[in-house]
């Protein structure tokens, strides 16, 4: 669904990167052949003039990434707090301006935790200290013809990763009225973490509620995971990899339904089965 009153759209640059190169490489025959390989590129934050933190990103979705991570990290409140993001390859930076300020900035910006997020994930402010006021909807029913549906889809997703491996990627999805499923958008980046931010930022510029959705990851399902998809209000995670113990008890905590190695017909649902139709 959207929302009835949309927030006022920032300014945005169009920046996204080429998101392969061809090299030469050798194969086992000592053959010369053309491969591709993934884009990798940092790119430094900077908000209201102050450099906050520097991401390896394949470059897909710069814009959408800056605003997913400032909202993930619950740095900013609302798309409306944004006037302005601006992407420069040149100086590999991306310049965000707000209307007001960061919400809290001193005290988030002090309290850093590196997650596991491909090494390189991170959550300000003490997060964990406001998962309990995340309330995810519970009149939601998620069936397995669904699930399967969105492996189905998923599978056949035109991707970066079949030409060049080496990145994660991340799925919005929605389920249709005949127990199928839609997929409304899907990024590919070099860390799980990045895609699940550029999704969330296009989910704010777009005006798109989490209520009705199923987020969809490679990666595994970390606590980090957990955390960003119930922010975004999806009541429903899925996987093809496995979980760690903080992700598996958090997701109990808050009430999300969550289900891990999902490939072909198989799936584990590890949390929220009151949520679920076989």
């Amino acid at each position: 669904m959207t929302h009835p009153d949309r927030p006022r759209r920032p300014l945005l640059s169009q920046a996204s990167r080429p998101l392969t190169t061809e090299i030469t490489a050798l194969n086992e025959l000592g053959e010369r052949v053309r491969t591709s390989i993934a884009g990798e590129f940092p790119l430094t934050l900077y908000v209201d003039k102050r450099e906050i933190v520097t991401l390896m990103t394949l470059g897909a979705a710069p814009e959408a990434l800056a605003i997913g991570w400032l909202r993930n990290q619950r740095l900013v409140d609302s798309l409306d707090a944004i006037a302005a993001v601006h992407v420069d390859w040149e100086v590999d930076a991306v310049a965000v301006t707000t209307r007001e300020g960061l919400r809290d900035a001193e005290a988030r910006l002090g309290s850093r935790t590196i997650t596991t997020g491909c090494g390189q994930g991170t959550v300000f402010g003490g997060l964990m200290d406001e998962i309990d006021a995340i309330r995810l909807p519970q009149q939601r029913r998620l069936s397995q013809a669904t699930l399967y549906a969105l492996m189905e889809r998923v599978r056949h997703q035109d991707s970066i990763y079949r030409q060049a491996g080496a990145i994660h990627g991340c799925a919005l999805a929605q389920a249709t009225g005949d127990d199928g499923c839609e997929i409304l958008m899907f990024i590919e980046d070099v860390g799980r973490h990045n895609a699940v931010d550029s999704i969330a930022g296009r989910m704010w510029l777009d005006g798109l509620d989490g209520a009705d959705k199923i987020f969809y990851t490679t990666g595994r399902l970390t606590s980090e995971m957990v955390i960003k998809t119930a922010q975004m209000g999806i009541p429903f995670l899925v996987s093809r990899s496995g979980l760690t113990r903080m992700g598996w008890e958090i997701a109990r905590r808050i009430g999300l339904t969550m289900v891990g190695r999902a490939q072909g017909s198989h799936y584990l649902l590890f949390t929220g089965e009151e949520h679920f139709e076989r």
